[in-house]
């Protein structure tokens, strides 16, 4: 077991603005490209979350490419999601990422297998990300899923889960995010928000009876062609007409994306305790983001 301390979580502690940053693992055996990413993330980010299986789209397993990361000096949040493996291998994985070093966990349910591409797999989904939640604060006790001691020492995980501050049905979200706190979640991330009215909403309307931590999920648009390809095939996402009409007027659309994720993260700053930023296959402009944002140091 390593001795590990995370500095992420001695900023949720400290109550500072988080900041975090999203990477995708290779897809293939070659970390080099995620590395690279990463590396211009270190000094300016709390943590790296590395996806699992995001959008059921086939990549090297988050657990992998956390420990690279970590062995770079790099610390990440692994996502695990819960649609490709049952209660064992979760639980043998969440050990397996205690014994290497990580700590930081986001829970998830995950995407359906019918959005990736693998469609003829075998979705498992024996637990959801409110029941693995669950598990954790039981591993994190000494036991195990079904109630047994664990021989070999607790763990001592720092888990996560995602929240929509956007969600439509808000008794719904309300009653998830309450059965998350209840479940041990110790921070939560956004999907990627538009409405930053609907934010605002949220956090004083139902994150208010929590101190946990919202980070809210900012998204780099790169033109606006990639703001209509996300409101189209995006679930529970709509980038207002304002934002694609800036983007499609702008004589360099990724500088105006650029322009418009350094505002919201300025929005945020007034709103909630943090942001996630998501810039796909394009990470190493979000040190330029936050530049633009007014935030030089992490």
């Amino acid at each position: 077991m390593l001795n590990v301390k995370s500095r992420f979580r001695s900023a949720v502690a400290d109550k500072q603005f988080l900041i975090t940053a999203e990477v995708a693992p290779p897809k293939g055996g070659n970390p080099k490209r995620m590395l690279e990413m990463a590396e211009l993330l270190k000094d300016r980010v709390h943590a790296v979350n590395v996806t699992d299986g995001s959008r059921a789209v086939l990549r090297m397993s988050s657990l992998a490419a956390s420990t690279i990361l970590l062995q770079h000096g790099i610390e990440p949040v692994c996502q695990i999601a819960c649609r490709d493996r049952n209660a064992i291998g979760l639980q043998a994985d969440l050990m397996g990422a205690y014994a290497l070093g990580i700590r930081n966990i986001l829970a998830l349910t995950g995407d359906p297998v019918k959005a990736g591409d693998h469609k003829k797999a075998k979705s498992v989904f024996e637990l959801e990300s409110v029941r693995l939640l669950k598990v954790i604060e039981k591993l994190n006790q000494g036991i195990d899923f079904n109630d047994k001691s664990l021989p070999d020492e607790p763990l001592d995980l720092f888990p996560g889960a995602a929240v929509d501050p956007q969600s439509p049905s808000w008794s719904g979200l309300k009653s998830r995010f309450e059965r998350k706190i209840a479940a041990g979640a110790q921070f939560f991330q956004s999907q990627m928000i538009t409405d930053f009215e609907k934010l605002d909403k949220f956090m004083h309307q139902i994150a208010s009876v929590s101190d946990k931590p919202i980070l809210a999920g900012i998204f780099l648009l790169k033109s606006a062609k990639n703001a209509q390809f996300i409101n189209r095939y995006v679930p529970g996402v709509n980038i207002p007409d304002s934002i694609i009409e800036r983007l499609a007027q702008a004589e360099e659309p990724l500088q105006e994306g650029i322009n418009i994720a350094a505002e919201q993260v300025k929005l945020a700053q007034t709103i909630c305790q943090g942001v996630h930023l998501m810039a796909v296959k394009r990470e190493d402009l979000i040190p330029e983001i936050l530049n633009r944002a007014g935030i030089t140091t992490r």
